[in-house]
């Protein structure tokens, strides 16, 4: 199944998800919508999931022209954005990221939420920018950093909107394993593929107990992140 923004491919019981807009994979409304989509799909077809980029770009985050609207539109890419977090978080089947490159802001977090992170090698960047894009960091971005990063590499990434390069990434907690481009697919469809092998009642079941104050408190999150997001545009009105 191919959509414009999203690609399914189903081979050998795994399902890949590839991003491409053309640019940067920017999560626009139409590309949330599409993941959703794929993600339905590839639950119907029980398929553990692999979540790539396309060329160097993982995703650079929500949609800057979307976001700088201010309109209905912003609000709706938002609540999908975050909620999507959520729905990957609880997906009952393994979730692999392949992360092809530089990755950012709402990219981030879609990534984190993934059970395992695979980067590539190369000179690739990394961060949560709200903070340098003078965006107080949205509660649900700050609950899927503090999911994964140690302490330290938290405080960086929140307040300070470190850049990360690809090693420091991998120590800070972005990535689990760094591998070379040329293998990037190859290495996450065998970890896909072995991962499959687990007995998914058990998965599905660990993976609800253990996140569950994480996804409660993401949905309960969204909507205050949805009211700032409201305040932040009516101020930004009565400015002009």
């Amino acid at each position: 199944m191919t959509d414009t923004l999203v690609t399914y491919d189903l081979q050998d019981g795994v399902a890949t998800l590839t991003l491409d807009d053309g640019k940067r994979n920017a999560l626009s409304p139409a590309m949330l919508e599409a993941l959703y989509a794929a993600f339905d799909r590839a639950e119907a077809d029980k398929a553990p999931v692999i979540l790539t980029g396309r060329d160097t770009v993982f995703s650079a985050g929500f949609d800057l022209k979307v976001m700088k609207s201010g309109g209905p539109q912003t609000l709706k890419m938002l609540r999908l954005g975050y909620l999507l977090s959520a729905r990957v978080l609880e997906y009952p089947y393994p979730v692999v990221a392949a992360c092809n490159g530089h990755v950012l802001a709402m990219g981030v977090f879609l990534m984190l939420a993934c059970d395992y992170v695979i980067g590539t090698r190369g000179d690739f960047k990394v961060s949560a920018n709200e903070v340098a894009l003078g965006l107080t960091m949205p509660r649900v971005g700050a609950a899927m950093l503090a999911h994964r990063l140690t302490p330290a590499a938290y405080q960086r990434a929140v307040n300070l909107s470190e850049f990360f390069d690809v090693d420091a990434a991998l120590q800070a907690g972005f990535f689990d394993r760094l591998v070379d481009g040329a293998e990037l697919m190859s290495s996450a469809q065998a970890l896909a593929a072995q991962l499959g092998e687990l007995d998914m009642r058990a998965h599905a079941a660990s993976k609800r107990r253990i996140r569950h104050d994480l996804i409660k408190g993401i949905r309960r999150q969204v909507k205050l992140d949805l009211a700032d997001a409201v305040m932040l545009g009516l101020r930004g009105r009565r400015t002009r």
